[in-house]
Parts: C-alpha cells; structure tokens; sequence
C-alpha cells in the first residue's frame, strides 16, 4: 500500500527552518520553534529531515548554495583581488541587512553561545567559517603573485582581516547599525589595502 503523500513543500519547509536558525541561532532555536514555523509536528520533521542537527545542517548548505554564498561568488567570478574584495565586501552588507529577512550571517550568528553538548555543530560551524577565510587568503596570494599587491603584502594577515570584518558586520547589522555606515567601513578598508581608486 502506497504511503500518503506528504501534506507540505519540502523545500518551502527547509526555506523557513533555515530562516528560523539564522534569526535565533542553532541553540536558541527550539523544536517548539521549528514546529511553530514550518506548520508541522515535530514528528513529521524528524521524519523529514532527520534530527534537528540534521535540518540545521541543510538549511545552512540552503542558505550558503543562495544568499550566504555570495563571498564565494565574488572570489570566483571577479578578475581583480581588488574587485572580488569590494563585491564580497558590498554583498555581505546588502545581505546582512536585506529588508523582511534576518539580519547579519546564519552561520556566524548561530555560532554564538553553543552549548558544550553541541561541541559537533560548533566545530562544523568552525571548519566552514576557516573554509571561507582560507579561499580569501588564496585570492589574495594570487593577487601578490600577479603583482596587484606588493611583494611584501602577507595574505593571511589580509585574509583574516578582512574576515573579521565581515564577522563584524554582520554583528553590527543585528544592531541595527545603518547599511550606509557598513559600505563606508568596507571602502575604507579596501582603500586601505589596494589603495584610492585611480579615476
């Protein structure tokens, strides 16, 4: 016998679990919570999606294949360092404090304040972020070998630089801090690096 269809849109299901995380975190984020958004029992998402480490996971995988894949893009598709750093740079802001969606970055937010029994998702969380930072010092090493920054300029210094910016935009946008202030603190850091912009 045929089991019964199911009654909800997988991957509407999965857009409004991600949602959720990136607005309260992985710990702040409860099955009561998740029951509460995606319209369904907890039973039916277990049955879905497995744990709620499980459904943390792919809606992290959902939010870095859309919205929060945009330093990736950049790194990959810019000709210049200078060019891929200021589009990851902009496109971090324009993300992070997107009208009607949670702001700052899910997998930078969802970090804070995990429980020692979530020590797996924390060290997940951990690898990709380290993951991201060394595809920034690579662009920038190339950028020193092309000869865009100085022989002397030390990519991991720069590479971890510019990833603490963008950690701290991203708390800076759940303050509410203004998207106009976040550009300008991201074009003085690139001035900072690559130098003014020759008209």
């Amino acid at each position: 016998m045929a089991g019964r269809p199911r009654e909800f849109d997988r991957d509407e299901a999965l857009a409004r679990a991600r949602d959720e995380f990136w607005s309260r975190g992985y710990e702040g984020t409860s099955m009561a919570d998740l029951v509460s958004a995606l319209g369904i029992a907890s039973a039916r998402i277990y049955a879905a999606f497995g744990s709620k480490e499980d459904l943390f996971r792919e809606a992290v995988g959902l939010y870095e294949s859309g919205e929060g894949g945009f330093a990736s893009r950049a790194l990959a598709e810019e000709p210049t360092a200078r060019q891929a750093i200021e589009r990851m740079l902009r496109d971090a802001v324009e993300t992070y404090t997107r009208p009607g969606r949670p702001r700052g970055c899910m997998v930078v937010s969802a970090a804070i304040n995990l429980a020692t029994g979530n020590d797996q998702v924390r060290e997940w969380l951990s690898k990709r972020r380290k993951q991201q930072t060394t595809s920034i010092i690579d662009r920038l090493k190339r950028a020193v070998s092309e000869g865009e920054l100085a022989s002397g300029t030390d990519p991991q210094l720069l590479g971890d630089y510019f990833t603490a910016l963008m950690h701290g935009l991203s708390v800076q946008a759940r303050d509410g801090v203004p998207k106009k202030r976040l550009h300008a603190l991201c074009a003085l850091a690139v001035e900072q690096t690559f130098g003014k912009r020759r008209n």
